[in-house]
């Protein structure tokens, strides 16, 4: 079959495309033909090794674990295993594979009670595949925080695929919410169901304050000390990067001990349930995955460069087979 091969860690470039042998399912697992797939901030940190500290934790300290790498997909199940019970040939499925991965692939194999569930009727393969990745980031931040109906947020970083996740996310919880963001895209976030927009260019978005219970850095581009004045006095700021010196690590130890605002850290938690839960939402109309450009799996390297400018608006999705 084809595949995105990389054998070491490094620029786009180390991606490429081979043919490797197709993987064979075990008795509890499923074989599924890819049809879409995504390059995302997490595939970027695995294909490059950084920060350095997912080596050693994670990613294969002198060489990459995992050859072919991709987190997110759609497609259809043609072998089911023989102990499987649960999906049948056939099914338009999706999911998430961080850990093994094999996305950026023709095929995949996965736990028939891993990250999997049936597609929404309503959706095709490219728009089910970015369906996970920013949203399982998202839903881990909200339910951390143990936001609800009570809660005004301010989300930074609202664009991208966490951001986008989130605003729509958060609205389905009930919360109030304001995202911040670029002028081109003020309207887009609005869409997805921001209550109100700061345009970051027009300002410092940091003198809108204190308004929040929550400030969640969706981008990882911000930092505690800068966000703290637009918390309520005991309101909680959250990123989903480490920050400067790791300090978004560190302070959810101390800040909780000196009494009024805090950060926290979410840790991501994705399972089966979970990619049933988006499977809801997005065929109610909850949550639908922002795409911001397309690219066939020939020119993967193309979309790993594109997704690394820092322009990406919500998801780069990869079509593997344009079959629908």
């Amino acid at each position: 079959m084809k595949a995105a091969v990389r054998d070491r860690y490094g620029p786009p470039e180390v991606v490429q495309i081979s043919q490797v042998e197709e993987p064979a399912p075990g008795d509890h697992e499923l074989l599924v033909k890819v049809h879409a797939t995504t390059v995302n901030r997490t595939d970027c940190h695995y294909r490059s090794g950084r920060p350095w500290i997912m080596r050693p934790l994670v990613s294969g300290l002198a060489r990459p674990r995992a050859p072919v790498l991709g987190n997110e997909f759609a497609g259809q199940v043609t072998v089911v295993g023989s102990g499987v019970t649960s999906f049948r040939t056939g099914d338009r499925v999706f999911g998430y594979t961080e850990g093994p991965f094999g996305a950026h692939a023709e095929y995949l194999v996965i736990a028939a009670d891993g990250r999997v569930a049936i597609m929404p009727p309503n959706l095709g393969y490219e728009q089910a595949a970015p369906g996970t990745e920013g949203a399982h980031y998202a839903l881990s931040h909200i339910r951390r925080a143990k936001i609800g109906s009570s809660h005004n947020v301010l989300v930074y970083g609202a664009t991208g695929a966490i951001g986008s996740a989130a605003v729509q996310l958060l609205k389905a919880h009930g919360a109030t919410v304001t995202a911040v963001c670029a002028t081109p895209h003020l309207e887009l976030v609005r869409k997805l169901g921001a209550d109100r927009v700061i345009d970051y260019t027009a300002g410092d978005f940091t003198s809108d304050g204190p308004h929040y219970d929550v400030v969640f850095d969706a981008a990882g581009k911000s930092s505690f000390g800068r966000c703290k004045r637009l918390l309520k006095p005991a309101g909680i700021y959250m990123s989903t990067g480490p920050g400067p010196w790791y300090q978004n690590l560190i302070l959810p130890l101390a800040t909780p001990l000196l009494g009024g605002k805090k950060v926290l850290f979410a840790y991501p938690r994705i399972d089966q349930a979970t990619v049933r839960h988006f499977a809801h939402l997005m065929e109610t109309g909850q949550f639908t995955p922002v795409i911001d450009r397309h690219y066939p799996l020939d020119q993967i390297a193309e979309a790993y460069r594109y997704a690394e400018t820092g322009q990406k608006i919500g998801n780069v999705v990869i079509t593997v087979d344009p079959a629908r």
